[in-house]
């Protein structure tokens, strides 16, 4: 098997259309049609990555979303059956990795999977390395980001950030760029995706968001972080 996959979705046809497709392409599936039974498989089965519609019974996507964030940094691909800009904002607030607006062909999905999947797996294979900027580390060994000695929790798309930017201390890095190196080119996103993941992380590891040390912004051009040294 390739992986674990997750789909949830209360209308049955689409869910089993993506079981189907999944499964032909060699991934295990497992199939939620509500939010609450999403929460408990997203628990006790822990999949590789999950497809999460928004309009759901019981407990709407965003509610599991957030609360999954709460135990797990899986990647998560919301489904949406409205294409707003806040509802897209919305989810990637709250932790999504991207999203497929309604109605989406089974191959823009598939092709959303295997792209999100090898970014995990690119990130595995370049484990073992410590970054350090002023207080914060990050060991890419455990995957994990310490302040001051204390592990912060990021999501899977902040973790990847927040190292690619420790990677390239001291350079401004577009918006642009940071899409094709941290979500990768086939990320159908725009570049309001990378503001509001960087609202996130800073949200998480600046003691004043609105004055941030670590991510500096180069107006009109992109951000920086503050220059690490090696150890």
């Amino acid at each position: 098997m390739r992986g674990k996959i997750l789909v949830v979705d209360d209308e049955k046809p689409i869910a089993e259309i993506l079981r189907y497709n999944l499964e032909q392409e060699g991934y295990e599936v497992s199939v939620a049609y509500d939010g609450l039974a999403a929460l408990q498989q997203a628990r006790s089965w822990q999949p590789d990555l999950i497809l999460l519609d928004i309009m759901l019974p019981k407990k709407d996507g965003f509610a599991v979303c957030r609360d999954i964030r709460r135990f797990s940094n899986v990647p998560i691909i919301m489904l949406t059956a409205k294409d707003t800009e806040l509802d897209k904002v919305l989810g990637l607030e709250i932790g999504a990795d991207d999203y497929v607006t309604k109605p989406f062909s089974a191959r823009e999905v598939l092709a959303r999977v295997k792209a999100l999947l090898r970014r995990v797996q690119k990130t595995e294979d370049m484990r073992g390395e410590i970054l350090v900027c002023q207080d914060l580390q990050v060991d890419t060994g455990r995957m994990e980001v310490q302040k001051a000695g204390k592990v912060i929790d990021l999501t899977y798309r902040e973790y990847l950030l927040l190292a690619y930017l420790m990677r390239n201390a001291g350079y401004v890095i577009s918006r642009q760029k940071l899409l094709e190196e941290v979500w990768g080119y086939d990320f159908y996103g725009d570049e309001r995706t990378v503001d509001v993941t960087i609202r996130r992380l800073r949200e998480k590891i600046e003691d004043n968001p609105s004055d941030p040390q670590y991510i500096l912004t180069k107006r009109g051009v992109g951000y920086l972080m503050g220059q690490k040294r090696n150890v």
